[in-house]
């Protein structure tokens, strides 16, 4: 398949070249470019050769001398990946799109399991709707590292889970990208009664058993919204059956410090809420390599959130501030406002219990204007109440719900201030600039 070139960069080297918006990318060095990934791996060399169909409808080819890695200046459709996005072929038992309303925005509707925004974003994919021939693909661009959803290395349980045939050649994949020196980081998402006890033991070892290419394990429990009719039976995790899956999963960490001097494993700090556990020390994350699976999210916040404020003065007036979290997280978040105190700074969280979704879903992000209206009117003790940013759709100000924030600081009376929630030394910057 050919590649339109939708624009061309003035003064890049294909403009120089002669190379103009319309015409069509057919080869390079003889190579067809199917997406962004071949055509960065192509394109990286000093020296190559273009294939290109011009206006007139005739194939020449055009050779380019140029730096190590210099782009071309080339644009093409279907955006940065130069072609489709993959969607997913799996029926997952615990998927949380499916668990969705109608009403929500519609990108928490999109259900990607693309291998190629893996490498380029760290999504995780399932790596079941790549066929022999693209993972030859995969091998031969020696993608890494990626990022793969496991969640049982057990054939017959990852089938089961996933409700896809494909879904049985987890290890076989994961075994030729180890052989290929490809990295890749695994996640499980940890359902009671299905991936639990022995098969998670499995599973962990399995996935050890590939280090050093498997970089790490992250374990989250699973999350369940109250719209799951006609969805497969589900529950949510016990404190006992989160505890027993820290136990199984501290166990393995020494193991894994002693011979590989890495924990591995790790356990999302969700699990250890569920647990009614302490949250592990920082250090124990070593570089927080699963952190967008939760994973020290609360230690790496609390950390630089310290670090930051050693740098503050103490306001000259003492304010008040109100704060909304999720339940989750809104005890952790309490007891670390409070070491604002002594500068002056009293933050009251207030926990939202999540009625949109259901209160089994206990995340800030997933947290509504409507939510935040029905439990904080009348309640608030400032005329300033502090969300997450990501409690609202990235660079807009409307709600999971639609609600937009200049109508929720009408219903509540008070400025909603959005304040950047994954960086403490950011968050503790944001609001001393506030309260300038």
């Amino acid at each position: 398949m050919n590649q339109v070139i939708t624009s061309v960069d003035v003064d890049s080297i294909a403009d120089e070249l002669g190379i103009l918006a319309g015409m069509e990318l057919v080869a390079i060095d003889g190579e067809p470019v199917r997406d962004i990934i071949d055509y960065e791996q192509l394109t990286a060399a000093e020296t190559l050769t273009l294939t290109i169909l011009d206006d007139d409808g005739n194939i020449v080819d055009v050779p380019v001398e140029k730096d190590l890695y210099e782009p071309l200046g080339l644009n093409f459709a279907h955006g940065g990946l130069m072609s489709p996005i993959r969607s997913c072929k799996n029926h997952c038992v615990f998927c949380f799109i499916d668990q969705m309303p109608k009403g929500v925005r519609d990108s928490l509707h999109v259900k990607d399991d693309d291998w190629r925004l893996s490498l380029i974003m760290g999504n995780y994919v399932t790596l079941t709707n790549v066929d022999d021939e693209e993972f030859d693909r995969i091998i031969k661009r020696h993608v890494s590292p990626l990022y793969v959803s496991v969640h049982a290395t057990d054939p017959d349980v990852r089938r089961t889970m996933m409700a896809n045939p494909s879904a049985v050649r987890i290890m076989e994949r994961l075994t030729a990208l180890r052989d290929a020196g490809i990295q890749f980081h695994c996640q499980i998402v940890l359902c009671p009664e299905l991936n639990d006890k022995a098969v998670l033991e499995k599973s962990i070892s399995d996935l050890y058993s590939l280090r050093p290419a498997a970089q790490s394990l992250a374990v989250v429990p699973v999350g369940l919204t109250k719209f799951r009719d006609k969805l497969y039976k589900l529950r949510c995790l016990t404190k006992q059956e989160a505890g027993n899956a820290i136990d199984l999963i501290e166990k393995w960490q020494k193991k894994a410090i002693a011979e590989q001097d890495t924990a591995f494993v790790y356990a999302s700090d969700e699990m250890y809420i569920i647990a009614e556990r302490e949250l592990p020390e920082a250090k124990s994350y070593e570089d927080y390599c699963q952190i967008e699976n939760g994973v020290g999210l609360l230690r790496k916040f609390e950390e630089e959130f310290i670090y930051a404020l050693q740098e503050k003065n103490p306001l000259e007036k003492a304010v008040v501030i109100d704060s909304a979290s999720g339940v989750s997280a809104a005890p952790f978040m309490q007891k670390l406002f409070d070491k604002l105190l002594p500068y002056g700074i009293r933050i009251n969280v207030h926990p939202i219990i999540n009625r949109y979704f259901g209160e089994t879903v206990t995340v800030s992000g997933l947290i509504t204007a409507g939510d935040l209206a029905e439990q904080l009117k009348g309640n608030l003790t400032s005329n300033t109440l502090l969300i997450p940013h990501n409690m609202m759709r990235e660079r807009d100000d409307v709600f999971l719900d639609g609600i937009r924030k200049p109508e929720l600081e009408k219903t509540l009376g008070v400025a909603v201030v959005p304040i950047w929630a994954t960086d403490g030394e950011v968050f503790i910057n944001e609001l001393f600039d506030m309260l300038g």
